[in-house]
């Protein structure tokens, strides 16, 4: 019993704590979508780049995985020279 107490706080816990750090904005984007991220390569991608999106590091391989997937979210927009190559 103790056991079966102690796991169902635990994650409760969790899922308090990973859904307290979202916006209004973020669990609608969330809901909208059967996924978190719409790739592996988009799930690299965002934890390469913070949320706010400065100084962000976008490879060419980024932008074509990110038109062909068609990646969701916050869009990081950086000028083609601070694009570089693979």
């Amino acid at each position: 019993m103790r056991t079966i107490v102690t796991r169902a706080a635990l994650i409760a816990g969790i899922l308090f704590l990973t859904g307290a750090c979202a916006s209004s904005a973020d669990w609608g984007m969330w809901r909208s979508h059967s996924t978190h991220f719409a790739s592996g390569e988009h799930g690299f991608f965002s934890m390469r780049n913070n949320k706010d999106g400065s100084n962000p590091r976008v490879s060419r391989t980024d932008v074509d995985a990110a038109r062909s997937e068609n990646w969701w979210g916050k869009a990081i927009t950086v000028s083609p020279e601070q694009i570089f190559q693979n």
